[in-house]
């Protein structure tokens, strides 16, 4: 992803101040992220692809690369993020997919989530438990959810989840992009 902003970005002809702008993050996180130091939440890369004007997924592939039918093998999922985040791990499947409405990634929430914001973005979310058991949690309330459970919402409701069994809990999340929604910055990125 990291390299994919800076290039989607040049290809604009967009300035690291006009992309922080638009997008509501901040320029030195911008800049961190461009340089592999940090990795964003699926909130602030939802931000930045609206601002480019692209999907989602396509901060995570190269154009050419975009198939028919795209398998993604177990052993080939593309980590997202170091083994050893102590945040959210996330793996991205269907890289290679073209131009998408949806963009599905394996979540592994962490145990703690007291320190971490509440988020929330343009779009929708699924969250399907495949391991373990995990807590959506929301503001107003809290949603357990075991194997084979799943939720969908809008992801303009700030939420965040958590892993209640002793190892990470395994979640497909697939976001689905509104690339019609009113072009606002975001008022909770960082």
């Amino acid at each position: 992803m990291i390299n994919r902003v800076r290039q989607l970005r040049k290809e604009r002809l967009m300035t690291l101040e006009a992309l922080a702008r638009r997008s509501g993050v901040t320029k030195s996180y911008l800049s961190k992220v461009e340089r592999g130091h940090s990795v964003p939440s699926i909130a602030v890369g939802a931000s930045l692809a609206k601002a480019l004007d692209v999907p989602l997924g396509s901060l995570f592939t190269e154009a050419e690369e975009a198939a028919e039918v795209t398998v993604t093998r177990a052993g080939e999922r593309q980590s997202l993020t170091d083994e050893d985040e102590p945040g959210s791990r996330y793996e991205a499947l269907a890289l290679r997919a073209g131009t998408k409405g949806m963009t599905p990634f394996m979540l592994h929430p962490p145990h703690e989530v007291e320190s971490v914001p509440f988020r929330d973005h343009p779009g929708e979310e699924f969250l399907f438990v495949h391991e373990g058991r995990a807590e959506l949690l929301f503001p107003s309330g809290a949603l357990t959810l075991g194997p084979g459970d799943s939720a969908y919402f809008r992801a303009t409701v700030p939420h965040k989840v958590r892993s209640l069994s002793p190892a990470r809990a395994a979640l497909l999340l697939v976001v689905c992009d509104d690339r019609d929604g009113v072009d606002t910055p975001h008022p909770q990125l960082p």
